[in-house]
């Protein structure tokens, strides 16, 4: 999935079991090799093709973080994405310093969900087994994925005590955790969250910048880099999931509607002059301290 995980578990656990969900979900989830159960969906020419349990889920949970933050976590983007220079894993590429990133970018201004909401045409047949979509719409689930499987190695190891999975800074943990939230301007953490059987994600444009202000993180309406002043976001939520929309959804939509939609779980917004925004959370499930 051109990123890093972490499990964290107690003795004794499945931890080999949960390493091998992992490797299983990201091999068919992953957009970066052709011989992907996504990869086949993709190129696939029929309007109707049957795919696997775990594709199913996996692109559920795409849609129902598009539908959570009103199309702005959009699962339908690849064509763009690669477009604008993200066709295969960045991995190991240098990545542009982000006040150089920060100085070329266009004027800020909100995304906005792109008007066709071609996700809205993606449908899902558990009876059938099979994924619908109109020719041309294919689905990239870099993001997406990352915080279900997360979800899914941790509903693994949480039987067996406190445990912690972190897929690229979706994190999902059972029992109480302390998880210090990176700031991208500096080695000093830009706050800390306290957790207890809850999620966390972060999402920024600091993750992959490259050339002068490129990075993954699209407007759905143009197609383009967003620029909106927020340059990363970390939302808590009951799922790794739910917090992957929603902080890809936060960043997007701008300090102020950004603010409104982390406003029931908390996170934290840290904006282009390294302001950190702490939102306190209003649920039990997870708070906010600086």
């Amino acid at each position: 999935m051109g990123t890093r995980v972490r499990l964290l578990a107690s003795d004794p656990s499945p931890l080999p079991n949960a390493r091998a969900e992992v490797e299983q979900l990201a091999a068919r989830l992953t957009r970066f090799d052709a011989r992907s159960e996504l990869c086949a969906l993709n190129a696939d020419p029929r309007p109707v093709v049957r795919a696997s349990a775990d594709l199913r889920a996996a692109v559920r949970v795409a849609l129902r973080g598009a539908e959570r933050t009103g199309g702005l976590a959009d699962p339908t983007l690849l064509g763009p994405l690669e477009r604008a220079g993200y066709g295969s894993s960045l991995a190991g590429v240098p990545r542009t310093p982000l006040p150089d990133a920060l100085g070329a970018a266009p004027a800020r201004h909100a995304a906005r969900p792109h008007p066709a909401a071609a996700w809205r045409s993606v449908g899902i047949a558990d009876g059938a087994g099979t994924i619908a979509r109109p020719p041309g719409v294919r689905l990239d689930l870099g993001g997406s994925a990352k915080g279900f499987i997360a979800d899914r190695a941790a509903a693994l190891l949480a039987p067996f005590g406190p445990c912690a999975v972190d897929c690229g800074g979706d994190m999902r943990v059972h029992g109480a955790h302390e998880v210090l939230v990176a700031h991208p301007f500096g080695d000093e953490p830009a706050a800390a969250i306290t957790l207890f059987d809850a999620a966390v994600a972060t999402s920024g444009v600091d993750a992959r910048l490259w050339g002068a202000a490129d990075h993954h993180l699209l407007d759905p309406a143009t197609g383009t880099p967003a620029w909106t002043g927020v340059v990363s976001v970390t939302a808590l939520a009951p799922t790794a999931a739910e917090a992957e929309a929603l902080a890809k959804g936060a960043l997007l939509a701008g300090p102020a509607a950004g603010r409104a939609l982390l406003a029931h779980h908390g996170g934290v917004l840290v904006l282009d002059d390294g302001t950190a925004a702490l939102l306190g959370a209003a649920t039990p499930r997870g708070t906010v301290a600086a």
